[in-house]
Order: structure tokens, then sequence, then C-alpha cells
């Protein structure tokens, strides 16, 4: 009997075990390659979002109703870490600011207290600076300010306690025996904000836990300056009802200053 010639093997036809064997093989491949695409890219992606988490953009929702006025209960805020550089994770090195910490900004930092939360309020009083409260009026260096965005409650009672004790002590010596001696929420100081501390207040001043209460923040608990907006909802109380009806599409987008 003839041989096959080499044209004849070459179309002979295949058997369907050696065709289920080379697709096996095939598509064994294809699903390697598929996993391995798939780990690359989302280990890419956890890696850039960690890295944009920790030294450039956090995120930070407003909790409570101390800032209401310019923030509100359910806004979620884009915070900008660079503003007075990042801290490096697992050290006490901080990136170079972009910018020095300045009156009037809204500040997102690490509560001296437990730095296990984070607080958002306004700074008010920097390094150096003497500070001053007279029925709710603020004067910063011996200059009443004019505080736009300062919410108050015409009917709150002014309320003295042991939480204001602080204030007593760190009065300026010679303004011991001035009104200021008996310090309030509204009426308190004169006193020296220290060297790399700074002094917070909420904008919604009658309903706010700040450095009345609890005293100066280390400049080494900042942990950046919201930006905006991205994303806000009414708690379920404030809005009953589905939850596309509770966004506040009109605060999206909206620029925190």
């Amino acid at each position: 009997m003839d041989e096959p010639t080499p044209s004849q093997a070459a179309t002979r036809e295949i058997s369907a075990s050696e065709r289920r064997a080379a697709l096996e093989r095939v598509n064994g491949r294809r699903a390697f390659t598929w996993l391995w695409e798939w780990a690359r890219s989302f280990t890419t992606t956890v890696v850039v979002i960690v890295l944009v988490r920790t030294f450039l953009i956090d995120i930070f929702r407003i909790p409570s109703a101390s800032m209401e006025g310019t923030l509100l209960v359910g806004d979620i805020l884009f915070v900008n870490k660079l503003a007075y550089g990042a801290e490096v994770p697992f050290s006490q090195a901080r990136l170079p600011a972009v910018k020095q910490p300045s009156r009037g900004d809204v500040i997102v930092f690490e509560w001296p207290v437990d730095r296990t939360k984070t607080f958002v309020k306004r700074l008010v009083g920097l390094p150096g600076d003497t500070l001053a409260m007279r029925g709710g009026t603020l004067y910063v260096n011996g200059a009443a300010q004019r505080e736009v965005f300062a919410r108050r409650e015409p009917t709150a009672h002014d309320s003295y306690g042991h939480d204001f004790d602080w204030l007593r002590r760190a009065l300026l010596p010679a303004a011991h025996a001035s009104p200021g001696a008996q310090p309030s929420r509204n009426t308190w100081g004169p006193l020296v904000v220290p060297a790399h501390h700074f002094f917070v207040l909420g904008d919604n001043r009658d309903n706010s836990s700040d450095s009345r209460y609890w005293g100066f923040v280390p400049d080494s608990l900042l942990r950046g300056q919201p930006l905006v907006v991205y994303y806000s909802v009414a708690p379920d109380s404030l809005a009953p009802g589905p939850w596309l009806r509770r966004i506040r599409w009109r605060r999206i987008g909206e620029w925190v200053h």
C-alpha cells in the first residue's frame, strides 16, 4: 500500500478528541491571560486609589450641624490633602505644603481629644493671634470680625459650664479681672494662640463643639482643606421617602468657602 504523500497528511481529518484537546489548550491560555490582565488592572486601580487617598484627595462626610450655614449634615466633600502637606504614612514626615493655613479657611483635622475622629471647622486664630469674644462677636488682635458665614440662634441661652474652665486658665495675665474672667460660650478671653497651634470655631456658633470647649488644634493634626461638595443627601428624618428624593442636587458641585 502506498504511503500518504505530505499533502495528503497535512489535509488528514483531525479527530474529535484532537480537536477537543486543542480547544482546551487554547481556552486555558485565554482564561489565564484574562485572569492575569484582570488581576493586573485591579492591582493598579487599588494602588492608584490608595495613593490618591493618601496624598491627594480624601473624602469626608459631614456628620453634624456644627458648620450649618456653610455645610449641611449629609454633605460629602472632596478634601485637598496637599493644601497643608499630606502626612507620609508610618512616619512623622509631611509633604511640602501648597499653602499656609489662613484665617477663614475651612479645615479638616484630627480631633485633639480623640485622634480617631475627624472634624471640620473654620480656622479663626493663627499662632500669635490674640483672641476674645464678647456677646458672640469675635475679636482678633483687638478688631471685631465681620463673619458673614457665622450663624447664631437669637434665643439661644449663653451658658456657663466646666467645659470653659480651660479658657480661664488661658487668659492673658492682665485680663484676669476683666469680664472675660468668667468665660462662657459667647464671652471669653483675651488669650493668645500658642506657636504651632490654631483656634477653630464652627459656623453654627450655638451648636458646635470647637476650640471654646476643648482647646487649640496642633498644626500636626491638620489633614486638609475641603474643596467641593461632590454629593449631598438629606438624612432620613429630614426628608422621608425614596433615596432619590433625598439627594440635594443643587449642592452637588458647590465650592466650600
